[in-house]
């Protein structure tokens, strides 16, 4: 699943695209992708729209259009979202086509159809639970060290698992969050308030600097993700841990293990994580 690194890629790729640009006409493919409102009333309100701001919240994109509308896109496992020109083939897996007034296209394509879309005015979009609920992100000013250290001391559970809940920390997935617990030198399954304010220092700093080096080097690209222009990331050349089973440690040698973790599929290395 694209996570906070290149869902922010995607949106630096194609903000200077789409911004200015109004849509002409939406062809869908796949009607069921549009969970609000209908798919021709999606399809209505989209139309003859400009694109006046492309944001970012957690895993989602949001799509600021005139007259007060949001397109917000959620990718799920396998969405793609880039731009084409006319002399660009399509993805074979498309399954909506936002086409501009000068013949240029947005598509979006997804091999298991599992993303989400939906359109809105802008104050309606609490009508989408997790991007209401969710928490502060990495690289916020709302994430801060003070915030980190009280979500960990209230609860029990497994760190990896806190992590992962958007509710409490936005745009975090599977491999960041191995990769800060290993930058951090915490085992992934500790109990979130069993950390000791030093480490909870070295875990804030580690989200953050893993979270930044995941957006300076274009997102990490195993199967599906590509960047708003087709392109793969480069952060898969720089990882620790995750996707690294039996594999060395850079820092100690030991062979790099997997386990599961809240039913997730979780590496670390069990030498320099304690």
């Amino acid at each position: 699943m694209p996570e906070l690194p290149e869902v922010e890629t995607i949106r630096r790729t194609l903000s200077k695209k789409v911004q200015g640009k109004t849509i002409r006409c939406v062809e869908i493919l796949l009607p069921r992708l549009i969970k609000w409102p209908s798919a021709p009333e999606f399809q209505a309100v989209v139309t003859h729209k400009t694109v006046k701001n492309l944001a970012r919240r957690g895993k989602y994109l949001l799509f600021y259009l005139s007259e007060g509308q949001v397109m917000v896109v959620h990718l799920r496992m396998t969405g793609r979202l880039y731009y084409r020109t006319p002399d660009m083939a399509r993805d074979r897996f498309t399954h909506l086509v936002f086409t501009f007034e000068n013949g240029d296209e947005l598509l979006y394509a997804d091999t298991r159809t599992l993303g989400t879309l939906y359109v809105m005015p802008e104050g309606e979009l609490w009508r989408i639970s997790g991007l209401s609920q969710m928490g502060p992100e990495p690289l916020s000013a709302e994430f801060t060290l003070s915030y980190l250290q009280t979500i960990l001391a209230k609860r029990k559970g497994k760190i990896k698992s806190l992590l992962l809940n958007q509710n409490l920390i936005g745009g975090l997935g599977n491999i960041y969050v191995d990769e800060s617990l290993a930058l951090a030198g915490i085992h992934p399954e500790r109990a979130a308030n069993s950390l000791t304010d030093e480490e909870t220092k070295n875990l804030f700093q580690a989200i953050n600097q893993v979270i930044q080096a995941g957006i300076d080097h274009g997102g990490t690209t195993f199967r599906d993700y590509r960047n708003g222009e087709g392109k793969s990331g480069d952060h898969q050349r720089h990882l620790r841990v995750y996707g690294r089973k039996n594999q060395l440690c850079a820092i100690c040698g030991s062979k790099i293990e997997r386990t599961e973790v809240g039913g997730r599929g979780t590496h670390y290395c069990p030498h320099c994580q304690h």
